[in-house]
């Protein structure tokens, strides 16, 4: 499955009308509204906030005012022709006083979009793990090498070392021999 590397910002100037997109790559669905009340308020007057997401086979889109299907139905197109999963795409318009017309709109709209994803890194989401590891100090060297390229989000020296991070199925079997808790199923960056 592909997606987006990181989050990032594109800007164009179509017939005097400013287009800011913005790309993010969720974790859940749930981080969708708060991205774009984000947006509203990093990007304030905007005359339109469009959007499109899709999230394992869920997607929406929303073309906040502007004729229908000429700002969201465009941005989703793109997402699903560049076959990206766990992607939100908002297109935020300063209107410039010249009207674009509903084909104007729509390859405004369409090249914003595509343009952001082309500016950015597509990858590959694989599917892994949060883990939890418990360990002992002597152990912590052989660790921290296994978990040398994987995404460490936690760590507490105690009587015992609390390791957490995100890790592929297979650094996942290498660390079999020691204490490891699933916290939960996830998808990592390739």
């Amino acid at each position: 499955m592909l997606c987006i590397k990181e989050n990032s910002i594109y800007e164009q100037v179509i017939n005097k009308s400013r287009f800011i997109t913005l790309l993010y790559k969720l974790d859940s669905i749930d981080e969708v509204s708060s991205y774009i009340e984000e947006a509203k308020i990093n990007y304030p007057g905007a005359t339109h906030y469009t959007y499109a997401y899709i999230f394992d086979g869920i997607s929406k889109m929303s073309d906040d005012g502007e004729p229908s299907k000429t700002a969201g139905s465009p941005i989703l197109n793109v997402l699903n022709m560049k076959g990206l999963n766990h992607i939100l795409c908002i297109v935020v318009r300063y209107f410039g006083g010249i009207k674009l017309g509903a084909g104007g709109l729509v390859r405004a709209y369409s090249s914003s979009c595509s343009q952001a994803i082309d500016a950015n890194q597509v990858i590959e989401l694989i599917e892994g793990y949060s883990i939890k590891i418990t360990s002992s100090y002597e152990d912590l060297e052989k660790i921290n090498y296994i978990l040398s390229n994987s995404k460490i989000t936690y760590k507490e020296f105690n009587d015992v070392v609390t390791i957490e991070a995100n890790v592929s199925k297979e650094v996942f079997l290498l660390l079999e021999p020691y204490k490891v808790e699933i916290i939960s199923n996830i998808l990592i960056n390739g």
